[in-house]
């Protein structure tokens, strides 16, 4: 592994530390994912805590690592750390050959300030990243406010477009109140963005990894975990790393997938009904399967559809126990066919 520290702004103090792990030959594949660690500290310093300690755990995991230390007062406000991101992303997909990375797999972790940092980056950047892990990120105005007044509130700009979140925080916390999270959530439910929540009984606040040796503060012991949940759910997100190469996500970046451009399993029944006929006769076993079903339970089979409008068609076709083979093959055929309708 290769270490580097690449100064962004040297009269701000604004440095991005590159992990390089090597690739090929012992391997087996050419490229790694990517994962950019953006430390806490209230916007007026960057957490050691948060910093290299995080990047090893995804360096463990397989990820090229990225720490990001941005523009603290009294170096300067807002928003010269989004712009800080936004340079930093750009040189990594600048560089993303040379860094052995796909630059269409590259994730944020965030913590408190940083965290919501990264939240900005899945809302409002440029260059957003693919997945963000969101922890115990400042998002609502009052502890936004206190940081830095005139920032954004980021659960206020989520869309359909924002990329898939992880949450994690304590209950207890006493610096950025569990609102935070909790409101972020219900704005990325409400836009239909996939995303997991991990709310531990007790924490409080900046408990980083949850590691022992870095702790401040008595946690949960379950809350250590959110680290290696993390790291599987990114693999679900944006395929797992194998001696072969990148596995498929097996899930999409939306609630469901009515807002992709093209069709896939994981639209919902109502959303595929209104599509092509070539869209429907590729779902004929699915259809004939519910209709089958409304026969034996004597429904009406539109009002089954209608009940079960909001379910995918990956869980309708599991629930009738259409085979897994038979699910990818029809999920291959609907990604040849634009999605015709707005979600």
């Amino acid at each position: 592994m290769k270490a580097q520290e690449i100064i962004l702004n040297e009269n701000r103090n604004v440095t991005l530390t590159a992990y390089i792990q090597e690739v090929d030959v012992e391997f087996g594949f050419s490229k790694r994912h990517a994962m950019v660690v953006i430390p806490g500290g209230g916007y007026a310093m960057c957490s050691d805590r948060e910093a290299d300690a995080v990047a090893t755990a995804y360096l463990k995991a397989g990820y090229q690592a990225f720490v990001l230390r941005y523009t603290c007062t009294p170096k300067g406000k807002w928003p010269l750390p989004l712009e800080d991101y936004e340079q930093a992303m750009a040189l990594i997909e600048e560089r993303a050959e040379e860094w052995h990375l796909d630059k269409t797999k590259i994730a944020v972790v965030g913590f408190s300030a940083g965290g919501h940092l990264a939240a900005c980056a899945a809302t409002l950047a440029e260059h957003r990243p693919v997945a963000a892990v969101l922890v115990y990120p400042a998002i609502l105005k009052d502890i936004c406010d206190l940081c830095q007044p005139g920032m954004p509130y980021p659960n206020e700009h989520v869309t359909a477009k924002t990329c898939p979140c992880f949450l994690v925080a304590a209950r207890d916390d006493r610096t950025v109140d569990i609102s935070n999270t909790l409101r972020m959530e219900l704005a990325l439910a409400e836009k239909g963005v996939a995303f997991e929540s991990h709310i531990y009984s007790y924490g409080g606040h900046g408990f980083s990894t949850g590691e022992d040796w870095i702790n401040t503060n008595s946690v949960c012991p379950r809350l250590p975990r959110w680290v290696p949940d993390s790291i599987q759910w990114l693999g679900e997100v944006m395929g797992k790393l194998t001696r072969g190469g990148f596995t498929e996500p097996v899930r999409a970046g939306s609630m469901n997938g009515n807002y992709a451009p093209v069709l896939s399993v994981d639209c919902t029944l109502s959303h595929l009904r209104r599509q092509s006929e070539d869209a429907k006769a590729v779902l004929a076993p699915m259809f004939a399967a519910i209709e089958a079903v409304a026969k034996a339970r004597q429904f009406s089979t539109d009002g089954l559809m209608a009940a079960v409008g909001n379910n995918t068609a990956r869980e309708i076709m599991e629930m009738v126990q259409i085979p897994a083979e038979s699910i990818i093959e029809i999920d291959k055929a609907l990604h040849q066919m634009i999605n015709e309708l707005e979600a």
